[in-house]
């Protein structure tokens, strides 16, 4: 190879690096929408990340320690946050509303509480069962988190991350 050809050809590689640098950099800087994470509470350990548009509902169901009956805590994605919109529960039971606003509907009582989090936690065990909805998509929280505690939280992804994530899959 002559002189020529051989800084022609390491000019090409610094200008094919470059881009791909540029295109990292502009993929990493630019937001590729939010996802629901599901993390260690204790470690920070990502253990679950699911796509999440503004509205997507996420459920929480699970049993009822003492009464053995369902529980479903809804929310719904709102401003980056988890927005809870209905609790729906079969009997009451300890830590759940006796003195709010129930209504009936069926065989369940309702009750549409405020609040507004940033992050939940949520302490998986067998006897509850505790299971996540995001969307249609359905997670066995118990197994996911081996029965330790998580948190939730909706975070915003870069492109980049969002791409490696579908990789990832």
């Amino acid at each position: 190879m002559t002189d020529r050809r051989v800084k022609r050809a390491v000019g090409l590689a610094v200008v094919a690096i470059a881009a791909v640098a540029a295109v990292t950099a502009v993929a990493a800087a630019t937001p590729g929408g939010n996802v629901l994470v599901v993390a260690d509470a204790d470690t920070g350990e990502h253990l679950l990340t699911a796509p999440v548009e503004e509205g997507t509902p996420v459920m929480l169901n699970y049993t009822h320690s003492v009464e053995k009956t369902p529980v479903h805590d809804i929310y719904r994605v709102h401003n980056g946050s988890l927005e809870m919109t209905r609790m729906e529960f079969q009997s009451y039971g300890w830590g759940l509303p006796a003195r709010e606003n129930v209504t009936r509907e069926g065989e369940w009582f309702v009750f549409d509480p405020p609040g507004t989090y940033e992050e939940l936690y949520v302490e998986p065990g067998s006897v509850a069962g505790h299971r996540l909805r995001v969307g249609d998509r359905h997670y066995d929280l118990v197994a996911l988190s081996d029965g330790e505690g998580v948190r939730l939280s909706i975070e915003q992804r870069s492109m980049l991350t969002t791409t490696l994530d579908e990789f990832n899959r």
